[in-house]
Formats: C-alpha cells, sequence, structure tokens
C-alpha cells in the first residue's frame, strides 16, 4: 500500500486541513502515539511456543505450536482455521495481522517468513494508525487537475480522503451526493492501472463517461475504456480502466484474476449482499488479488446482518470475524440473519474505518437547491426498431403527398412515433432506475410524455403502488393522487410532462424524467412540482437518457452534458428567440430523422 505520506503529497497538501508533518509527530497529532498496544514490536524474553509461517498458495499465516497456544487462538478468534489438534491458520488480511500480533504478545512464535510478516505487520500499523487520524482528523484529499477533471466539494474531498487512508472500504454515501466522482478522483490520485470497475449491467455505459470525463491520462488524453462483453473470455485490448457488470463475473472469473488488478471498484455493492453465488465467489477473488478495494452503495443495510457481513467480507475478508461468531453476537442467535442492534454496528462499523455514510441533510449547507444529474441507459434495440417502422412507412408517404396540410400531419406524426419509440424502447430500464431509488427511501415524482410509456412504468412498478396524474383521470382521481402522495400512501407519483402545472408536491425527494420535452421551461416547471419557494431542501432531479432516438436531439437543445450540472436554461423564463430555436431544431431533427428513412427505404426496395 502506498505511504500516506505520498498520498498527502499527491493529493495537494497545500489544499488539505492537516500537513504530514502533524500527523508524523512535530505537530498536534503523533503517528506513534496513536498505534494501539496490540500491534507493538514483539519482544522475545519468553522462549517461543511455536512457528508462524505464511503459505502464499493459499495465502494464510499458519502457527503450528504447543497445545496451550492453538487453545488460545482458537478461543480468542473463533473465524481462525485448521483441524489438526497442532495448528490453527489465520487470513493474511491487515485485521487477522494484527489479531496474531496480539496473540504473539502472549505466546511468542518463531516466524518463519520474516520478510513477509514484517510487510504484513507494517500493513496492518499503517491502517490502525489511519483509523484514527480519520477519526480524530479527518483527511480531505484535492486531486491533481492534471489528472482529475472535476470540482469536489468540501464533503465529497472528505470521502476521497477516507477512501486514501483506508484502502478498503465501503463508501455508503445516500444516493445523488456523488460516489461515482468521489471513486474516480480516488482512482486518479492512486494512480495504478489497470482499473477495474464492476457495476449493474444499466450503468456500464455511465461509468465510461464518466471515466472519460473526469480523468486523464499522463499525456493529456482521456483513459482508454474497455467495456466487457459476454460470458467467454477473450483477449482484452490493453487499456487503463476495464468495466465488467456483475452478471458477467462467473464467466470472466478466472481470466480477470490473472490480470491482478491493483484497483478494483464495486458500484452498487449490495448486488453481492448475497454469497455462495458464482459472481460472489468471482468478486472475492478479485477482490483478494487487488492491492486498493472501494465499495460503493446508496443503500447500506444494517438490520440483515448476514447482507451487511456479505458485503464487507468482499471488501476485507473476515473484515467482521467469522459468520458464526459475528452473527452469534450480533445477531438473533447463531446462524440468524437479523441484526439486534443495528445503531450499534453502524457505530462501530464507522469507528473502524469500514464505512463512512453521509445524508443529504447532513451536507445540505453545499448542495445547491436543484441537483441535476443526466444518466445514460439502456433501451432495447429490437422494440426501438419495430416501432419506427410505423414511422417509416410514414415516410415513404410523405415523398407522394401534395398537399401542404397532409404533410404536416404526417411530420407531426412521424415526430411523435420516434418520441414513443424512444420512451418505450428504455421504459423498462426506466422502471428499474426507480425501483431502486424507491428502494433507498426515496419519494419519487416520475415524469413521462405517452400514455404508452407509462403504463409499462405501471406495469413495471405495481409493487410500489404508484398514482397517476396523467391526463387520463378526472378532477376527483388527481386530488386522491396528490393526497396518497402528499400523506405518504405512496411513494411514487407518475405524471404527464404536460400535466404539471399547479400541482403542490413538495413532499417528493427526487424528480425523475423518464422521456423528454422540447422546452426547456416544461422541464423547469416539473422540477418545481417538488422544490417549491422556502423548501430547505436540495431536490435531486435525474435526466435519463438513452443512446438511440430522440434523446440525443433533445440533449443537446435543453445542453444536458451526461453527468452532473448545475445550470439549465430552463431555470429562467425563455426568451423568445430561445424557445424559436428550440422549435427549429426539433424540426430540423425530425426532418433529418424522414430524410434517414426515406433513404433506408429506398434501399430496401433496390435491393
Amino acid at each position: 500500500m502506498m505511504e500516506e505520506q505520498e498520498l498527502w503529497q499527491d493529493a495537494g497538501a497545500a489544499d488539505m486541513d492537516m500537513d504530514w508533518d502533524a500527523a508524523q509527530g512535530t505537530g498536534e497529532l503523533d503517528e506513534q502515539a496513536l498505534l494501539p498496544d496490540y500491534l507493538r514490536p514483539i519482544t522475545m524474553a519468553q522462549r517461543p511456543y511455536g512457528t508462524l509461517d505464511y503459505l502464499p498458495r493459499t495465502r494464510v499465516w499458519t502457527i503450528k505450536g504447543e497445545p496451550a497456544v492453538i487453545q488460545m487462538a482458537r478461543r480468542l478468534f473463533p473465524g481462525c482455521e485448521g483441524r489438526g489438534k497442532n495448528s490453527v491458520r489465520f487470513s493474511a488480511s491487515r485485521r487477522c495481522v494484527a489479531d496474531l500480533n496480539w496473540l504473539m504478545m502472549r505466546y511468542p512464535l518463531r516466524i518463519q517468513n520474516e520478510a513477509k510478516w514484517q510487510q504484513a505487520i507494517a500493513d496492518a500499523r499503517r491502517m490502525a494508525i489511519s483509523k484514527e487520524l480519520q477519526r480524530l482528523q479527518p483527511l480531505k484529499a484535492v486531486p491533481d487537475p492534471a489528472t482529475f477533471c472535476g470540482t469536489l466539494t468540501e464533503y465529497q474531498k472528505e470521502g476521497v480522503g477516507y477512501l486514501l487512508r483506508m484502502g478498503r472500504a465501503l463508501l455508503a454515501d445516500e444516493m445523488g451526493l456523488g460516489k461515482t466522482v468521489q471513486a474516480l478522483a480516488w482512482m486518479s490520485l492512486v494512480g495504478r492501472w489497470p482499473a477495474l470497475i464492476v457495476v449493474p449491467s444499466h450503468l456500464c455505459r455511465n461509468w465510461q463517461r464518466e471515466v472519460e470525463r473526469f480523468l486523464v491520462t499522463p499525456d493529456g488524453q482521456p483513459p482508454k475504456v474497455h467495456i466487457l462483453r459476454g460470458l467467454t473470455p477473450y483477449e482484452l485490448p490493453e487499456v487503463q480502466v476495464y468495466i465488467v457488470h456483475y452478471l458477467l463475473l462467473r464467466g470472466w472469473r478466472k481470466a480477470l484474476a490473472a490480470m491482478h488488478f491493483p484497483v478494483v471498484v464495486f458500484d452498487e455493492i449490495q448486488e453481492l449482499r448475497h454469497a455462495g453465488t458464482e459472481k460472489y465467489s468471482a468478486a472475492s477473488v478479485l477482490s483478494e488479488s487487488a492491492e486498493y478495494v472501494a465499495g460503493l452503495s446508496g443503500t447500506p443495510i444494517y438490520n440483515r446482518g448476514g447482507e451487511i457481513w456479505n458485503v464487507l467480507n468482499i471488501l476485507e475478508y473476515h473484515a467482521l470475524g467469522d459468520w458464526e461468531s459475528f452473527s452469534r453476537q450480533w445477531c438473533d442467535g447463531y446462524g440468524n440473519n437479523t441484526v439486534l442492534d443495528p445503531d450499534a454496528l453502524g457505530a462501530y462499523l464507522r469507528e473502524e474505518g469500514m464505512i463512512l455514510r453521509r445524508t443529504k441533510e447532513q451536507v445540505l449547507r453545499e448542495l445547491p437547491p436543484k441537483r441535476r444529474l443526466v444518466q445514460e441507459i439502456d433501451s432495447d434495440a429490437n422494440v426501438y426498431s419495430a416501432l419506427l417502422a410505423q414511422a417509416a412507412s410514414k415516410a415513404k408517404r410523405l415523398e407522394e403527398a401534395a398537399d401542404g396540410s397532409e404533410r404536416a400531419l404526417l411530420i407531426e406524426q412521424i415526430a411523435q412515433e420516434e418520441r414513443q419509440a424512444t420512451g418505450v424502447a428504455k421504459a423498462p430500464h426506466v422502471a428499474a432506475f426507480v425501483a431502486a431509488l424507491l428502494d433507498a427511501g426515496e419519494r419519487v415524482l416520475l415524469f413521462a410524455h405517452h400514455h404508452r410509456v407509462m403504463d409499462i412504468y405501471a406495469r413495471d412498478l405495481k409493487g410500489y403502488s404508484p398514482m397517476f396524474i396523467t391526463g387520463r383521470e378526472n378532477e376527483r382521481q388527481k386530488d386522491a393522487a396528490v393526497q396518497a402522495f402528499m400523506g405518504g400512501q405512496t411513494r411514487l407519483c407518475v405524471i404527464s410532462l404536460r400535466a404539471a402545472s399547479g400541482l403542490n408536491l413538495q413532499m417528493a425527494s427526487c424528480v425523475v424524467f423518464g422521456e423528454l420535452d422540447w422546452s426547456p421551461a416544461v422541464h423547469t416547471q416539473a422540477e418545481d412540482r417538488a422544490h417549491r419557494m422556502g423548501q430547505q431542501d436540495s431536490i435531486l432531479c435525474y435526466y435519463l437518457v438513452s443512446s438511440r432516438g430522440s434523446d440525443r436531439a433533445m440533449q443537446e437543445v435543453l445542453g444536458l452534458k451526461v453527468s452532473q450540472f448545475i445550470q439549465l436554461m430552463g431555470d429562467r423564463v425563455p426568451t423568445r428567440e430561445e424557445t424559436d430555436a428550440a422549435e427549429r431544431a426539433a424540426r430540423a431533427h425530425v426532418m433529418e430523422l424522414i430524410h434517414t428513412l426515406q433513404m433506408q427505404q429506398q434501399e430496401k426496395e433496390d435491393a
């Protein structure tokens, strides 16, 4: 692990709250004074009670010794392994090495692999000191602008410093607080390549764009990124960053493990909350071979003991001890999955430097009134193509239409059918994204334009008891939907983009645009259903876009960039010139689409 002094220098010590000399003892904090007694050097004043050896093939430390030392090891550390009477094995993790040092203070052992032991105990001591430093005076890390093209808030700098200090840890900030950008800043400071990022399938493209947006290689260019495809391994190109989704891990287990990535990031690491699966086993192997490992999750789980134990076990083996002893002490009985005191467990995890979590309320002063994030999601190419075929037939008719009103009608129909095809093709993925927000406890307003799209939301999100304001309801039904959302009977209200006027829904914590509109003012009006005058909160607004269909053209008109942004044209009343420009852009886009459809139809006829 890189020395903390080097990390501080890389991070720009001038921008941090505390310099390295202070941490070394010339200032207010003395490093040696922070070292726990159980990690002090061992003296061999007594006779050795056995031997300690490292087995590189299985990555364990093995004690062979007298019955007294073996008995004590098994009493103190139930998670240690070993079947024979005279031997016991410990994982080579930093926490287990610290336990071994503590044990040897009572029962000194003759160390067979002195060089390996000195390296291991140095890592354990660095972790212990870093944990205390972080507790007493959190590190705020600032990446070099030459390697990171982003601006961090103060709490984000602290999150990056936390990952730097701990090396293996869970960043569990609430959704929308920028875990991705903190992880990328951390990667730029560590500076070890290639890196592997493991993500849910629908976030592969988004991570690629974020890497290319924020990171810079020494030659001043964005890093080369490769997204793995399929379950069958193939020869990978040489790039700085590889991205793989969880469902592919089982096929790539051996191939990826053989690459020994120095840095691994597990996004939405709650995907690994269930042990015993092939993807869990593959993730464990990847983590063990890496030097730096970060887990990201906005939905950490304390009350389900098995789940948080499984997640942290990926980041660092037996960080919470073995499952049997953990469940016996923390949960409602041996092997039970429910933690008796989640608050106490959460406090312990934070104290031990295993997890850092900030909520929106804790950092509200650093947040703008509205936080807007544009996120690319998947869409179904086959569904899009099938629906667009209807527009293609109208484009053919347009060539033959002589009447001006008929031509105008056909152009409008083609534009609407492309927008609907775009919305329908991505609707299941939008629903999955919204479900993740709801599972995290958010209160969501979901905006769309087409009834067919909203019908898919109704089907896929049925389990969340959504309410609807789509223009198809009468006034009584509309009022009932508002009351249900504001009264807490549901945490999801699906609303038509053009039916939001006059609604007061400030109980929402998130606004999601499943479909876009050509007019910036329409989006601002929709956002303002949640963000009302005088509200002391920061509303998170997600714009979900796909790579095909009308979304790309609408993004350009609206000024939406993929990643976090602050300003939007619609934050003020648009001028007449801006309105006219949006209308011209919409017409230009549909005429280009018509031309493309006509050319494709002609090619089919010629073939």
